[in-house]
């Protein structure tokens, strides 16, 4: 592996703050934008989840862009068409039909970064070598999540902040725009700043040789051993969240009246852009310890609870609606330290016994599409559940949702301990 030309500290940070900043803002801040613009709860989790899946696709185009350009190009290009895709998002606010023009723009923005992320991806592990690669993924984590913390955080505060000066359709359009430009000026950036990537290992020189090489990949995937179980596992870890992800904004911003909290958009982003960032960091770096110290199968059942239980604090919530923040912020807290300290199980998971073998990489980015998948499917029916239910037994109903949780982790726990 050759010395990089190009300093990582150029560059990592802020390629990873731009694979982070399109997810965050299509996952969360686009629900609180349509439930501002009156949308319903069932419209809102259905399109938004549905947006998501080019990031569950993303394997399956993955291997073709190794036959054109270099990995750079891509990052670089997928930047630019997202900025001016957020850019359309924010002038089609003003149209009558607005809301099936962002729907698409949208859709077209998870397109572009589902791609964006597999050339990143190429990108870092193509040019840094593995002691390189371990070095710097402290601050490729810390930038992806920091882009968390100011889509979640800034932006949505920044919204609330202006919707009472200028009016909400004003506000969201600033919110949107802000997203283009600095994903412009991160493309901008990483003309320079970026390195190319090089050519994809095994490079392909036809359609068809690169439909084998597919294929190849796929049939290792699904022929390992006891990978059934292992795909049942990777989606039900995350069921319960996924009918949790998009409803929790709208539950928090719901008026009182309606069985909401009636939290205000500057609330929500201070909730968690600050409480909710910090509990996710510090939850991530202690399971770390955590699982190094018992090992990845005697951590497992422990890390699906912390991952699925907080979700009673939700119910609290609902049940008994406060008011003071000293209330509510802890609740946020205990979930987002609570996912922070789980998901590195399932994140671990993946890399060790499902991504194991001459595929790694690939078979990681089919593990983790089929994790997408697995929060996308309940997301799209999470908005008519809770119109149905109503938010208090929404959540009773996401309780009885972690139970296949805990049952196929019970048992992955036995099929890790025959495999080593």
């Amino acid at each position: 592996m050759h010395q990089p030309t190009h300093n990582p500290l150029r560059w990592v940070p802020t390629v990873y703050f731009a694979m982070g900043l399109p997810f965050v803002v299509l996952n969360m801040v686009s629900v609180l934008m349509f439930k501002r613009m009156d949308i319903s709860d069932a419209q809102i989790a259905f399109w938004t989840s549905l947006i998501m899946l080019p990031w569950t696709l993303k394997p399956l185009w993955s291997p073709f862009l190794g036959m054109f350009k270099t990995k750079k190009f891509f990052v670089v290009l997928t930047q630019i068409v997202t900025a001016v895709a957020f850019g359309l998002v924010a002038l089609s606010l003003k149209m009558p039909h607005f809301f099936s023009v962002a729907v698409a723009l949208l859709f077209l923005i998870a397109f572009s970064g589902a791609t964006h992320d597999v050339a990143t991806d190429g990108v870092y592990m193509t040019e840094l070598s593995k002691s390189d690669q371990a070095r710097y993924i402290g601050w490729q984590g810390a930038f992806y999540n920091m882009a968390k913390i100011f889509a979640a955080g800034g932006l949505v505060y920044l919204a609330g902040y202006l919707i009472g000066r200028v009016g909400n359709v004003h506000a969201w359009m600033a919110v949107m725009g802000i997203c283009g430009a600095i994903m412009l000026l991160l493309g901008a950036y990483h003309v320079r700043a970026l390195p190319s990537g090089g050519a994809a290992a095994g490079r392909v020189s036809t359609f068809a040789d690169c439909l084998q090489s597919l294929w190849t990949v796929l049939r290792a995937f699904f022929t390992k051993k006891n990978i059934a179980w292992y795909i049942g596992f990777i989606i039900l870890y995350r069921f319960a969240e996924g009918f949790v992800m998009k409803i929790v904004p709208l539950f928090l911003k719901s008026p009182v009246e309606q069985q909401g909290l009636g939290l205000s958009e500057e609330q929500i982003g201070l909730y968690y852009g600050t409480f909710g960032a910090v509990a996710f960091v510090l939850g991530s770096v202690l399971s770390g310890y955590y699982v190094a110290a018992r090992g990845l199968k005697n951590a497992l059942l422990p890390l699906c609870c912390t991952f699925n239980l907080p979700f009673v604090a939700y119910l609290l919530l609902a049940v008994y609606q406060p008011s003071s923040g000293w209330l509510i912020a802890p609740a946020i807290i205990v979930e987002y330290f609570g996912y922070g300290f789980g998901f590195v199980g399932l994140t671990l998971f993946m890399m060790q016994q499902v991504a194991s073998g001459e595929f790694q990489m690939a078979h990681y980015a089919f593990a983790s599409g089929i994790m997408n998948l697995g929060v996308m499917l309940p997301g799209m029916l999470s908005g008519v559940v809770s119109d149905w239910l109503g938010y208090k037994y929404f959540f009773v109903f996401v309780l009885a949702a972690t139970i296949p949780a805990f049952l196929i982790t019970w048992l992955v726990r036995k099929l890790i301990a025959n495999h080593q």
